[in-house]
């Protein structure tokens, strides 16, 4: 069984600590915050505790450099190291080389992550200090003011203002405003950004992968929103082996951008959540293609090649593609 495969292969790659490598690969035998909360969405439903445990862990991480969100509640950042890391050796500690920390989407997606939990029921929150957590990112967030900020985004590139960076934090601090303060403004400084910038991802990006996250997970545009960024997607960056990340990206890149494999899912679950079925099943069966027997499913194959590169499986593109095989599962059973 596929679900099963791929699950299997998940929890090869989860930590004793609860969280997840990126990929069993030396180049990623990291911790990435945002990697990990999109790793455990298959278990957001689930009865099992991996879930939380993994945000518990992400808590007790944040609780470690507690003292760095402290000063940067008041006083923005003015290097990349003093923001909030994004990528931790897997003991969960930060690691000192230069490092593109800049990575506003990761904090949204972790505070979206803790209100969909609350919601479905699962038990986030362990203690006031979690909770007291949750407001110092609030305020962070705040003071590196992530509606006009330039971030290193996504992809962890260079720092320009990221339309998926402020849409995540849109979406997360909408997530917990139940839980925490959070300011009225300041949801809407993100949405006003939002307004201004889309269907781009930045000043030199017309479209971008990235920009997926804003349809799913967080559904935060209109639907008309959703269908523009899906045709530039599509049009634009689909491949043969999966969706390139934008237009010239260098990465990987021997002739021609690399194609990422967790595209075809990601625009799967998009059309799902748009209620188009028809496209939906159209992306799984591109999906299909490009799992291996082993379900190892890669990040990427080279630019002009039909080779993958060495980061397999991504533990992020294997529950992308869990999550996609799930709804399909779901929908043929709804139609038998």
């Amino acid at each position: 069984m596929l679900d099963k495969k791929l699950l299997n292969v998940l929890e090869e790659m989860r930590l004793s600590n609860g969280t997840y490598t990126a990929s069993t690969s030396e180049d990623y035998s990291y911790v990435w915050i945002r990697d990990v909360c999109y790793t455990v969405l298959p278990f957001l439903t689930s009865t099992c505790s991996r879930y939380e445990k993994a945000y518990h862990a992400l808590f007790d991480l944040m609780k470690k450099y507690e003292w760095k969100i402290d000063i940067h509640t008041k006083k923005k950042p003015l290097y990349t190291f003093e923001h909030i890391h994004a990528r931790y050796s897997t003991e969960l500690t930060e690691i000192p080389v230069e490092w593109g920390h800049a990575q506003h989407d990761a904090i949204g997606l972790f505070l979206w992550g803790i209100g969909e939990g609350i919601r479905v029921g699962k038990r986030m929150i362990r203690n006031e200090k979690d909770r007291e957590i949750v407001q110092k990112l609030v305020y962070y967030l705040q003071c590196v003011q992530y509606w006009q900020d330039k971030d290193n985004g996504m992809w962890e590139e260079n720092r320009e203002m990221h339309a998926s960076s402020i849409g995540a934090c849109v979406a997360g601090l909408k997530s917990i405003k139940m839980l925490v303060n959070v300011p009225e403004n300041l949801i809407q400084k993100g949405e006003e950004a939002l307004r201004f910038m889309l269907p781009a991802e930045s000043a030199t990006k017309s479209t971008d992968l990235a920009l997926l996250s804003l349809i799913f997970p967080y559904q935060v545009v209109s639907r008309n929103m959703a269908f523009a960024i899906l045709s530039d997607v599509t049009t634009k960056l689909e491949r043969e082996y999966g969706v390139i990340r934008y237009e010239n990206d260098q990465y990987y890149n021997e002739g021609s951008e690399a194609e990422w494999c967790f595209g075809f899912p990601w625009l799967g679950l998009c059309y799902g959540q748009l209620g188009n079925k028809e496209k939906m099943l159209e992306y799984w069966e591109k999906t299909k293609r490009i799992i291996p027997e082993d379900g190892k499913i890669p990040e990427l194959y080279i630019g002009g090649t039909d080779t993958p590169n060495g980061n397999t499986p991504l533990a992020w593109a294997v529950s992308m593609t869990y999550l996609l095989h799930e709804r399909v599962s779901e929908l043929k059973q709804s139609v038998s």
